[in-house]
């Protein structure tokens, strides 16, 4: 599988993106994408070759393999990834609509292409918005797949065409345990990167807001009494 897509996409968005968010493009890409390239080359080879069970009953293995393993780990790492990147493209595609109006209309319509106001601001805390539960959803549902983070080295099988209930063993359990505990503590260091960045966004945003409407607001005005008596006794003397 080709990632050069997904790593253009990373440091395109990477222009339009904040501090923070450009600490988690780094995360992303360090230690997420190139620990997964290097994982599924090392660790998951062949991972339904590697899967033996105490049973040369044809079929045997096969249906014990898709009971644990419904859909594979790292294909699911593989498409967390994509999910997770995919809404950093609204952001680039909101800069692209933005770079066809002003060629559209001739003139330059905004201060900056990649400036964080107006309707780009939402479209960024839409992609931070869906990009945390897209994290959030796939950490529960590999929880929930695989009754937990960990790999275990037996699994006991009772189903047909198992004569019996049968162990089955699983190559390279604490290497494979140790990659998802790596995979698990990233994507909550992107939740949290994530709420930061929404959080610093709205605090921003929320301060502009009460800075512009103070303002706005009309001067007091000076003491009417204190400025005639001043006259009076200007006239007086």
């Amino acid at each position: 599988m080709s990632w050069m897509f997904l790593r253009d996409l990373l440091s395109g968005v990477n222009k339009y993106s904040t501090g923070i968010g450009r600490i988690w493009l780094a995360v992303v890409f360090v230690f997420r994408l190139l620990v997964y390239m290097v994982a599924t080359k090392h660790v998951w080879k062949d991972e339904q070759k590697e899967f033996e069970c105490n049973s040369r009953q044809p079929g045997c293995e096969n249906v014990c393999f898709d009971d644990f393993f419904p859909i594979s780990q790292v294909r699911l790492w593989a498409l967390q990834l994509i999910m997770v990147s995919t809404p950093s493209l609204l952001v680039v595609l909101h800069v692209a609509y933005r770079e066809s109006r002003e060629k559209r209309h001739r003139k330059k319509l905004y201060v900056s292409l990649g400036t964080m106001d107006g309707g780009l601001w939402y479209t960024y805390l839409i992609s931070l918005i869906v990009k945390t539960g897209f994290e959030i959803g796939f950490l529960v549902l590999f929880y929930k797949l695989y009754d937990g983070f960990s790999v275990p080295y037996l699994i006991k099988c009772d189903l047909k065409p198992c004569p019996n209930t049968v162990d089955c063993f699983i190559s390279r359990p604490t290497e494979k345990t140790i990659f998802i505990l790596f995979l698990v503590i990233t994507s909550c260091l992107c939740i949290v990167l994530n709420f930061i960045e929404l959080s610093f966004l709205v605090l921003k945003c929320f301060i502009k807001c009460c800075l512009q409407k103070y303002s706005k607001k009309p001067p007091i005005p000076q003491c009417v009494s204190a400025t005639a008596s001043d006259i009076n006794l200007t006239g007086f003397f």
